[in-house]
């Protein structure tokens, strides 16, 4: 009579690594898997599922070197244990990162063989792990800002009315932290919904998600621009009108092709150095009406140059547009370090000083002709150099380092 053997896990993105697991660990006999149930990945996980309990048990059922599977009934890491207690099986198989001692002394009061399989890939395939998908799997959008940034708050927007302009962004690459794509918001937004946004009114969703960005108890005092969560969340192009207040008085979108192609082939990304840790953009700052009405006429005028397909008058407007918002807080090309001390994981003084700074990379692409403006997303201080170009498919093609963009459309 064949030995029972069990297994365990959540099997939420089911992979190829899990196959070759199921299939090493049914060579020690029957195959018996125990399935984390959406309430215990919820609380042991912090987040919700991709497919359901019921969904994850039928497909790992399907395979076809399992014998049977069930959804474990308990909680926490050690959720099987009641699976256990009613299969009594002969044999615990676990893969080198998912054992630990309490497996190990769990499998000697039960009288169970504990064993330990290396991961190793089916020969010819790549290796798989759920945590390497869900870096790459998360549909979550960025947020690149065209003009009119910071007029989202309430300390600049009460000198003069303005509009921000955003595009959100399909993350067809590595969104990298700190580097002016809305990354804090899009990793709060991951706590509710870690791979796509849910299908509901885009305007709506982009209130739920800045009121819980900005709880009322955040301890920094700091809150956050409405035009990270109406940019993540609102496809297309949007420009939203502030006013004095948090969330804009009014919000207009366009989704038409023409417009939202002409864009893509006008606009790239170069990565820099990510903004430094400890460092300030907002000390130094200097807000007048002058300089707040420039920032609102240089969004007018980029909105109306993108409505025309207007490249000269784009290109001039998210000059002024970058002009201005530098004027204002002039850290956003040159930080201030706010202290000497060294934070956790930061870089030593002398590395740092020895990268390029955001200058050097202004100055580099602004000297190439086909580059015809350039700013930084978001509140900058480093990340990435956002250009407005003639041709951005043959810039990408000259300039490997480059990124193409790729505007989600609604539905997407």
């Amino acid at each position: 009579m064949a030995k029972k053997v069990f297994v365990s896990g959540c099997y939420d993105l089911l992979h190829s690594g899990h196959v070759e697991f199921f299939r090493q660990a049914a060579e020690y006999g029957d195959l018996y898997v125990g399935i984390g149930s959406d309430a215990t990945i919820q609380d042991y996980k912090h987040h919700k599922t991709v497919y359901s309990e019921q969904e994850r048990l039928f497909m790992v059922k399907s395979i076809r070197y399992v014998k049977d599977a069930f959804i474990n009934q308990g909680s926490g890491v050690m959720d099987f244990i009641p699976t256990v207690e009613a299969l009594k099986p002969d044999i615990l198989v676990v893969n080198e990162d998912g054992g630990n001692e309490e497996k190990r002394r769990f499998c000697e009061e039960h009288g169970m063989q504990y064993v330990v399989l290396q991961r190793t890939p089916q020969e010819g395939l790549e290796a798989r792990s759920s945590t390497e998908l869900k870096k790459v799997s998360s549909q979550i959008p960025a947020r690149l800002d065209i003009a009119g940034t910071w007029i989202d708050q309430p300390y600049v927007s009460q000198y003069a009315p303005g509009w921000a302009i955003t595009i959100s962004l399909v993350p067809t690459f590595e969104i990298r932290e700190r580097c002016g794509l809305s990354t804090s918001t899009r990793n709060m937004i991951k706590k509710i919904w870690p791979y796509q946004l849910p299908n509901m009114d885009p305007e709506m969703l982009a209130k739920l998600v800045f009121c819980f960005e900005n709880d009322p108890e955040r301890s920094d005092g700091i809150i956050s621009g409405a035009q990270d969560s109406i940019g993540i969340c609102v496809p297309g192009l949007c420009r939203h009108f502030y006013d004095g207040r948090f969330w804009p008085e009014k919000i207009e979108s366009c989704s038409s092709e023409d417009i939202l192609a002409w864009l893509e082939s006008k606009l790239v990304l170069v990565p820099m150095e990510p903004r430094t840790p400890g460092c300030s953009v907002v000390e130094g700052k200097d807000v007048t009406e002058p300089k707040v009405r420039a920032l609102a006429k240089a969004a007018d005028d980029c909105w109306a140059a993108i409505m025309n397909k207007d490249l000269d008058a784009f290109a001039k407007a998210y000059r002024d547009s970058f002009e201005a918002q530098v004027a204002m807080f002039p850290g956003m090309v040159n930080p201030v370090q706010r202290s000497t001390f060294r934070a956790k994981g930061a870089e030593p003084a002398e590395v740092v000083q020895n990268k390029k700074s955001v200058q050097d990379y202004i100055d580099e692409y602004s000297a190439m002709p086909e580059v015809l403006a350039w700013k930084m997303p978001g509140a900058g201080g480093g990340g990435y150099l956002a250009c407005v170009v003639q041709d951005a498919s043959a810039f990408v093609s000259e300039h490997p380092e480059a990124i193409r963009l790729v505007i989600r459309r609604p539905g997407m």
